[in-house]
Protein backbone atom coordinates (compact mmCIF):
# COMPACT_ATOMS: atom_id res chain seq x y z
CA UNK A 1 0.00 0.00 0.00
CA UNK A 2 3.06 2.18 0.53
CA UNK A 3 4.77 1.80 -2.56
CA UNK A 4 1.07 2.55 -4.18
CA UNK A 5 0.74 5.67 -2.19
CA UNK A 6 4.14 6.93 -3.11
CA UNK A 7 3.71 6.53 -6.57
CA UNK A 8 3.67 9.07 -9.48
CA UNK A 9 -0.15 9.31 -9.85
CA UNK A 10 0.84 9.68 -13.62
CA UNK A 11 3.04 6.61 -13.21
CA UNK A 12 0.01 4.92 -11.51
CA UNK A 13 -2.99 5.81 -13.88
CA UNK A 14 -0.97 3.77 -16.87
CA UNK A 15 -0.82 0.74 -14.71
CA UNK A 16 -4.40 1.14 -13.82
CA UNK A 17 -5.35 1.33 -17.66
CA UNK A 18 -2.76 -1.32 -18.87
CA UNK A 19 -4.65 -3.79 -16.08
CA UNK A 20 -8.02 -2.65 -17.37
CA UNK A 21 -6.56 -3.12 -21.07
CA UNK A 22 -5.14 -6.56 -21.06
CA UNK A 23 -8.09 -8.65 -19.99
CA UNK A 24 -10.37 -6.60 -22.65
CA UNK A 25 -7.80 -7.31 -25.47
CA UNK A 26 -8.02 -11.00 -24.46
CA UNK A 27 -11.84 -11.11 -24.41
CA UNK A 28 -11.38 -9.02 -28.24
CA UNK A 29 -9.44 -11.41 -29.68
CA UNK A 30 -11.12 -14.71 -28.41
CA UNK A 31 -14.68 -12.90 -30.03
CA UNK A 32 -13.24 -12.27 -33.10
CA UNK A 33 -11.69 -15.40 -33.93
CA UNK A 34 -14.68 -16.79 -32.84
CA UNK A 35 -16.49 -14.47 -35.55
CA UNK A 36 -13.43 -15.91 -37.99
CA UNK A 37 -14.61 -19.55 -37.28
CA UNK A 38 -18.38 -18.65 -38.22
CA UNK A 39 -17.08 -17.99 -41.74
CA UNK A 40 -15.56 -21.41 -42.07
CA UNK A 41 -18.46 -23.82 -40.37
CA UNK A 42 -21.60 -21.68 -39.88
CA UNK A 43 -22.78 -24.44 -37.98
CA UNK A 44 -21.19 -27.08 -34.58
CA UNK A 45 -22.31 -29.80 -37.14
CA UNK A 46 -21.86 -29.71 -40.49
CA UNK A 47 -21.57 -31.57 -44.12
CA UNK A 48 -18.65 -30.16 -46.58
CA UNK A 49 -18.53 -31.07 -50.36
CA UNK A 50 -14.57 -30.30 -50.46
CA UNK A 51 -12.59 -29.87 -54.02
CA UNK A 52 -8.39 -30.18 -53.48
CA UNK A 53 -6.90 -28.94 -56.34
CA UNK A 54 -2.74 -29.23 -56.25
CA UNK A 55 -1.69 -26.52 -59.08
CA UNK A 56 1.29 -26.42 -61.49
CA UNK A 57 3.93 -23.55 -61.02
CA UNK A 58 2.26 -21.93 -63.64
CA UNK A 59 -0.63 -21.50 -61.83
CA UNK A 60 -2.62 -24.34 -64.41
CA UNK A 61 -4.36 -27.84 -62.64
CA UNK A 62 -2.06 -30.44 -62.11
CA UNK A 63 -4.31 -32.95 -59.82
CA UNK A 64 -7.66 -32.58 -57.91
CA UNK A 65 -10.01 -34.72 -55.53
CA UNK A 66 -12.54 -34.87 -53.94
CA UNK A 67 -13.61 -35.30 -50.30
CA UNK A 68 -17.02 -35.21 -48.21
CA UNK A 69 -15.99 -33.71 -44.67
CA UNK A 70 -18.59 -34.22 -41.80
CA UNK A 71 -17.18 -31.73 -39.39
CA UNK A 72 -19.08 -32.62 -35.96
CA UNK A 73 -18.98 -30.71 -32.57
CA UNK A 74 -16.59 -31.63 -30.09
CA UNK A 75 -13.32 -31.49 -32.74
CA UNK A 76 -14.54 -34.91 -34.12
CA UNK A 77 -14.60 -35.31 -37.98
CA UNK A 78 -15.04 -37.41 -40.80
CA UNK A 79 -13.53 -37.08 -44.23
CA UNK A 80 -14.98 -40.28 -47.11
CA UNK A 81 -12.47 -39.75 -50.14
CA UNK A 82 -14.70 -39.44 -53.38
CA UNK A 83 -12.17 -39.80 -56.03
CA UNK A 84 -11.73 -42.82 -58.19
CA UNK A 85 -7.92 -43.07 -56.59
CA UNK A 86 -8.83 -43.13 -53.16
CA UNK A 87 -12.16 -44.31 -53.28
CA UNK A 88 -13.09 -45.99 -49.82
CA UNK A 89 -10.46 -44.43 -47.97
CA UNK A 90 -11.54 -42.43 -44.53
CA UNK A 91 -9.79 -39.87 -42.52
CA UNK A 92 -11.33 -39.67 -38.89
CA UNK A 93 -10.28 -37.25 -36.43
CA UNK A 94 -11.37 -37.67 -32.51
CA UNK A 95 -9.79 -34.66 -30.71
CA UNK A 96 -6.29 -34.94 -30.81
CA UNK A 97 -6.20 -38.53 -32.59
CA UNK A 98 -6.35 -38.84 -36.18
CA UNK A 99 -6.69 -42.55 -38.38
CA UNK A 100 -6.47 -43.92 -41.65
CA UNK A 101 -8.92 -46.42 -42.87
CA UNK A 102 -7.97 -48.32 -45.90
CA UNK A 103 -10.96 -50.46 -47.82
CA UNK A 104 -8.69 -53.10 -47.92
CA UNK A 105 -7.81 -53.22 -44.37
CA UNK A 106 -9.77 -53.85 -40.84
CA UNK A 107 -7.27 -52.02 -39.05
CA UNK A 108 -7.31 -48.17 -38.52
CA UNK A 109 -3.95 -46.88 -38.64
CA UNK A 110 -3.07 -43.64 -36.72
CA UNK A 111 -1.63 -40.81 -38.43
CA UNK A 112 -0.66 -37.55 -37.94
CA UNK A 113 -2.67 -34.10 -38.95
CA UNK A 114 0.10 -33.39 -41.04
CA UNK A 115 -0.19 -36.55 -43.37
CA UNK A 116 -0.55 -35.00 -47.28
CA UNK A 117 -3.28 -35.87 -49.00
CA UNK A 118 -2.88 -33.74 -52.32
CA UNK A 119 -0.45 -31.52 -52.30
CA UNK A 120 0.49 -29.01 -49.65
CA UNK A 121 -3.51 -30.00 -48.18
CA UNK A 122 -2.67 -31.75 -45.30
CA UNK A 123 -5.33 -34.39 -43.15
CA UNK A 124 -5.38 -31.34 -40.32
CA UNK A 125 -5.96 -28.81 -43.36
CA UNK A 126 -8.91 -30.74 -44.87
CA UNK A 127 -10.42 -32.12 -40.79
CA UNK A 128 -10.01 -29.12 -38.49
CA UNK A 129 -12.33 -26.34 -39.18
CA UNK A 130 -12.43 -24.29 -36.47
CA UNK A 131 -9.40 -22.50 -34.64
CA UNK A 132 -11.42 -21.41 -31.54
CA UNK A 133 -10.86 -24.28 -28.92
CA UNK A 134 -7.49 -25.42 -30.40
CA UNK A 135 -5.80 -21.85 -30.03
CA UNK A 136 -5.20 -18.89 -27.67
CA UNK A 137 -6.36 -15.64 -28.75
CA UNK A 138 -3.70 -12.25 -28.72
CA UNK A 139 -4.31 -9.31 -30.62
CA UNK A 140 -1.59 -7.80 -31.90
CA UNK A 141 -3.18 -4.75 -33.59
CA UNK A 142 -4.52 -3.26 -36.96
CA UNK A 143 -2.02 -4.29 -39.82
CA UNK A 144 -2.72 -3.79 -43.98
CA UNK A 145 -4.08 -7.10 -44.86
CA UNK A 146 -2.45 -7.52 -48.21
CA UNK A 147 0.91 -9.82 -48.18
CA UNK A 148 3.15 -8.09 -50.40
CA UNK A 149 5.93 -11.26 -50.21
CA UNK A 150 3.10 -13.27 -51.73
CA UNK A 151 3.82 -14.75 -55.28
CA UNK A 152 1.78 -13.07 -58.23
CA UNK A 153 -0.19 -16.02 -59.64
CA UNK A 154 -3.50 -17.60 -58.50
CA UNK A 155 -2.83 -16.15 -55.09
CA UNK A 156 -2.65 -12.68 -55.90
CA UNK A 157 -6.19 -12.99 -57.00
CA UNK A 158 -7.43 -13.85 -53.91
CA UNK A 159 -5.88 -10.84 -52.21
CA UNK A 160 -7.03 -8.27 -54.71
CA UNK A 161 -10.33 -8.17 -53.33
CA UNK A 162 -8.91 -8.12 -49.62
CA UNK A 163 -10.02 -5.28 -47.18
CA UNK A 164 -7.60 -2.59 -47.21
CA UNK A 165 -7.16 -3.02 -42.89
CA UNK A 166 -7.18 -6.20 -40.74
CA UNK A 167 -7.10 -7.05 -37.40
CA UNK A 168 -3.24 -9.41 -37.01
CA UNK A 169 -4.13 -11.74 -34.23
CA UNK A 170 -1.60 -14.64 -33.18
CA UNK A 171 -2.76 -17.78 -32.22
CA UNK A 172 -0.78 -20.05 -30.11
CA UNK A 173 -1.66 -24.06 -30.13
CA UNK A 174 -3.86 -24.80 -26.14
CA UNK A 175 -3.62 -28.69 -27.14
CA UNK A 176 -0.95 -31.09 -28.83
CA UNK A 177 -2.79 -32.58 -31.58
CA UNK A 178 -3.44 -29.44 -33.81
CA UNK A 179 -2.05 -29.15 -36.93
CA UNK A 180 -0.14 -26.02 -36.62
CA UNK A 181 1.84 -25.18 -33.52
CA UNK A 182 1.31 -21.16 -34.24
CA UNK A 183 -0.86 -18.99 -36.70
CA UNK A 184 -0.55 -15.50 -37.47
CA UNK A 185 -4.03 -14.60 -38.79
CA UNK A 186 -5.42 -11.13 -40.35
CA UNK A 187 -9.20 -11.18 -40.30
CA UNK A 188 -10.93 -8.47 -42.31
CA UNK A 189 -11.62 -5.22 -39.87
CA UNK A 190 -15.54 -4.67 -40.34
CA UNK A 191 -16.95 -8.59 -40.82
CA UNK A 192 -14.02 -10.44 -38.91
CA UNK A 193 -13.56 -12.41 -41.92
CA UNK A 194 -10.19 -14.83 -42.18
CA UNK A 195 -8.48 -12.90 -45.12
CA UNK A 196 -5.04 -14.72 -44.76
CA UNK A 197 -2.59 -16.52 -42.38
CA UNK A 198 1.01 -17.74 -41.48
CA UNK A 199 1.03 -21.56 -40.55
CA UNK A 200 3.77 -22.27 -38.23
CA UNK A 201 4.76 -25.92 -37.28
CA UNK A 202 6.43 -27.70 -34.06
CA UNK A 203 9.43 -26.37 -34.74
CA UNK A 204 8.09 -22.69 -35.25
CA UNK A 205 8.92 -23.03 -39.13
CA UNK A 206 7.01 -21.11 -41.31
CA UNK A 207 5.34 -24.04 -42.97
CA UNK A 208 2.75 -22.30 -45.52
CA UNK A 209 1.18 -19.01 -46.15
CA UNK A 210 -3.17 -19.06 -46.31
CA UNK A 211 -5.10 -16.98 -48.25
CA UNK A 212 -8.89 -16.96 -47.38
CA UNK A 213 -11.81 -16.14 -50.50
CA UNK A 214 -14.86 -15.65 -49.52
CA UNK A 215 -18.31 -15.39 -50.34
CA UNK A 216 -20.02 -12.08 -49.54
CA UNK A 217 -23.52 -13.12 -50.02
CA UNK A 218 -23.17 -16.07 -48.33
CA UNK A 219 -20.99 -14.90 -45.11
CA UNK A 220 -18.27 -18.18 -45.70
CA UNK A 221 -15.17 -18.92 -46.78
CA UNK A 222 -15.48 -20.28 -50.43
CA UNK A 223 -11.65 -21.57 -50.65
CA UNK A 224 -8.27 -21.10 -49.15
CA UNK A 225 -4.95 -21.33 -51.15
CA UNK A 226 -2.36 -22.74 -49.46
CA UNK A 227 1.37 -21.65 -50.59
CA UNK A 228 4.34 -23.55 -49.47
CA UNK A 229 6.82 -22.05 -47.59
CA UNK A 230 9.64 -24.98 -47.14
CA UNK A 231 9.59 -25.87 -50.72
CA UNK A 232 8.99 -24.33 -54.07
CA UNK A 233 5.61 -21.90 -53.15
CA UNK A 234 3.78 -24.52 -55.03
CA UNK A 235 0.19 -23.54 -54.35
CA UNK A 236 -3.05 -25.96 -53.48
CA UNK A 237 -6.50 -24.59 -53.72
CA UNK A 238 -9.20 -26.22 -51.29
CA UNK A 239 -12.64 -25.02 -52.42
CA UNK A 240 -15.52 -25.81 -50.31
CA UNK A 241 -18.44 -26.50 -52.74
CA UNK A 242 -21.63 -27.07 -50.77
CA UNK A 243 -22.42 -27.14 -46.90
CA UNK A 244 -25.09 -28.26 -45.04
CA UNK A 245 -25.98 -28.83 -41.86
CA UNK A 246 -25.99 -32.49 -40.57
CA UNK A 247 -25.27 -34.52 -37.50
CA UNK A 248 -24.21 -38.31 -38.97
CA UNK A 249 -24.56 -41.48 -36.82
CA UNK A 250 -22.80 -41.78 -33.78
CA UNK A 251 -21.01 -45.20 -35.04
CA UNK A 252 -19.61 -43.16 -37.58
CA UNK A 253 -17.12 -41.82 -35.56
CA UNK A 254 -15.73 -45.11 -34.26
CA UNK A 255 -12.73 -46.43 -36.16
CA UNK A 256 -13.38 -49.80 -34.99
CA UNK A 257 -17.17 -49.54 -36.90
CA UNK A 258 -15.57 -47.77 -40.30
CA UNK A 259 -13.11 -50.58 -40.72
CA UNK A 260 -15.29 -53.10 -40.84
CA UNK A 261 -17.66 -50.86 -42.51
CA UNK A 262 -16.48 -49.80 -46.08
CA UNK A 263 -19.61 -48.24 -47.31
CA UNK A 264 -21.81 -45.54 -45.52
CA UNK A 265 -23.81 -44.12 -47.98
Amino acid sequence: MSLALGMNPTRLMGLVVAALTVPALAQDADALLRDADRYRTGADNLQVDTLVQALASDGTLDKERRYTVFAQADRRTLVLMQSAAEKGQKVLMLGDDFWLLMPSSQRPMRITPMQKLLGDASTGDIATMRWSGDYSATLVGVEPCVDASVPTGTAASTQASSPASCYHLQLQATRKGVTYQRIELWLGQQRHEPVRAQLYVQSDKLAKQALFEVDKALSSVSAMVLIDQLGKQKQTRIRYLARKERTVPVEWLNPMFLARSPVLE
